[in-house]
């Protein structure tokens, strides 16, 4: 069985507790690597246990009007569907691994019986749900406006978490489709192949195999501002 220790001390909702709080978690948790496109959890299962990306990526998938659409995209330390488990509901979205990805799993049973032994825990663990809901917050708003504001929001985001920035330019090495740009700016496949076009054609976000480059962030970043 691999040791969830050291994977507990990467998730940053676990980054205040002490490394003793930390050892009684690892006690019930479990590492679990998946496959690229297998699927982690589906919609509407019953959520059981708290979820977090060790390494690799991952996306959050909603069937709406007939289409997917991409919620979100997660990587290294962050949770996946923690508010079904927190509420207790089942997963509102079907989280897929974009890559072969590594999953640290901490069943909710075991996980809330310690926290009502250790109430001082508890603290530590809102601080680090607060700042994930404003992630979530930002998101949902980000899904306003044009389409040509949604993508370049899109990519300004990829840019600032998972992007290599260089100067004004950035380079994402973070394949998508023009399918999954699509969903992840609550568009059709048919506009995210018109807007990535014109966008190649004024230097904008030049695509590649691993990637994007941006080669200049502020211009992109206008579009946004008007």
């Amino acid at each position: 069985m691999i040791n969830a220790l050291p994977h507990l001390e990467a998730v940053p909702l676990f980054a205040g507790l002490t490394r003793e709080e930390r050892s009684l978690v690892a006690g019930f948790c479990r590492v679990e690597v998946v496959d690229k496109g297998q699927t982690i959890f589906d919609e509407g299962t019953e959520s059981s246990e708290l979820t977090f990306v060790i390494f690799g990526r991952a996306k959050i998938v909603k069937a709406a009007q007939g289409r997917d659409v991409i919620l979100g995209l997660f990587g290294p330390g962050e949770p996946l569907g923690v508010m079904a488990v927190l509420d207790g509901n089942a997963y509102p979205a079907t989280a897929i691994a974009l890559e072969p990805t590594t999953l640290l799993h901490v069943p909710d049973r075991e996980f809330f019986g310690l926290l009502g032994q250790h109430p001082g825990m508890t603290r530590h663990l809102i601080r680090g749900l607060v700042m994930r809901q404003f992630e979530v917050t930002r998101r949902l708003a980000d899904l306003t406006g044009s389409v040509e504001f949604r993508i370049a929001r899109l990519f300004l985001t990829l840019a600032e978490r998972v992007g290599r920035v260089e100067g004004d330019g950035a380079e994402i090495e973070l394949a998508l489709t023009r399918k999954e740009i699509a969903d992840l700016a609550a568009t059709t496949i048919e506009t995210a192949i018109r807007v990535m076009s014109r966008w190649s054609k004024d230097g904008l976000v030049a695509t590649h195999p691993r990637g994007f480059t941006i080669p200049s962030l502020g211009a992109l970043r206008a579009l946004t501002e008007g």
